[in-house]
């Protein structure tokens, strides 16, 4: 199994989407959406409930097809999943009859993949996320955002040039949450991999990126691009700073005249 170390840059070009209901009734969730994300950049995605974030998601990592448009990982054609994107969802979705250490493994063992060095780079992970000494407990002994460093080390496993996460934290508490954010900027930072991240939360996406793309409600479209002049490593202190303020500020601004618009 050939793993991937570079990251990679994503093209999304001229993406749409569109869904039939069961009355057959055609529903647009997206509409042309045009985005470049560079190698190593860290890119999250804010908009209303129902704006096409996830399904955008989606559609970048070849869970689901484009109705219209391509999208390109380091200048391949995504078509289907691939092997080099990991991919982290709202809910952990550990298998509960393997241990932490067996749920990491997973994608060695579904490529019947497991050797030696994957077990150190399994104990490396844990060792990044704080996660050492809990190789042998088995989901339910975790809280949620153990169960969340875990669903990201295996989504790190294969050393993936491009992470997705799809609202990874939006089921913590406030302040598992605000760990959470920061353990995945000290990850991102070692990682170097590509980051497209989806969430709710404004102050999450300033603290997390380099970018923020703020999208229309349905059907979704790019409203607005901010690029997040910080410098790194940031930190919870960052919150009180007027830059950061005048970020969130901007962002809800958008947010708040799409919704009475």
């Amino acid at each position: 199994m050939k793993t991937h170390s570079r990251a990679r840059d994503v093209q999304v070009a001229g993406v749409s989407k569109t869904f039939e209901t069961q009355k057959g009734e055609q529903v647009v969730a997206l509409d042309d959406i045009n985005l470049q994300i560079a190698s190593g950049e860290f890119v999250s995605v804010v908009g209303t409930s129902g704006c096409g974030k996830s399904t955008l998601l989606r559609i970048v990592c070849g869970l689901i097809p484009a109705t219209h448009g391509k999208v390109f990982v380091g200048g391949e054609q995504v078509e289907q999943p691939r092997d080099d994107v990991g991919v982290v969802f709202q809910n952990a979705v550990l298998l509960p009859w393997l241990t932490v250490k067996e749920n990491i493994l997973l994608p060695m063992d579904l490529r019947e993949s497991r050797r030696r060095e994957h077990e150190e780079r399994a104990h490396q992970l844990l060792a990044m996320t704080g996660m050492t000494g809990f190789e042998a407990k088995y989901p339910f002994e975790l809280s949620g955002g153990m169960k969340q460093r875990v669903s990201i080390c295996r989504a790190l496993m294969c050393q993936p040039s491009f992470l997705a996460l799809d609202e990874p934290f939006g089921a913590l508490d406030a302040m598992t949450r605000e760990a959470m954010n920061l353990e995945l900027l000290k990850i991102c930072a070692e990682s170097k991999a590509t980051v497209l991240f989806i969430t709710h939360s404004v102050p999450e996406a300033v603290l997390l990126s380099d970018r923020v793309v703020v999208m229309t409600p349905r059907p979704g479209r790019v409203a607005e691009v901010l690029t997040i002049d910080m410098p790194r490593p940031r930190s919870l202190q960052d919150y009180a700073s007027e830059t950061f303020h005048g970020y969130t500020s901007r962002i809800r601004d958008l947010l708040g005249a799409q919704t009475l618009a």
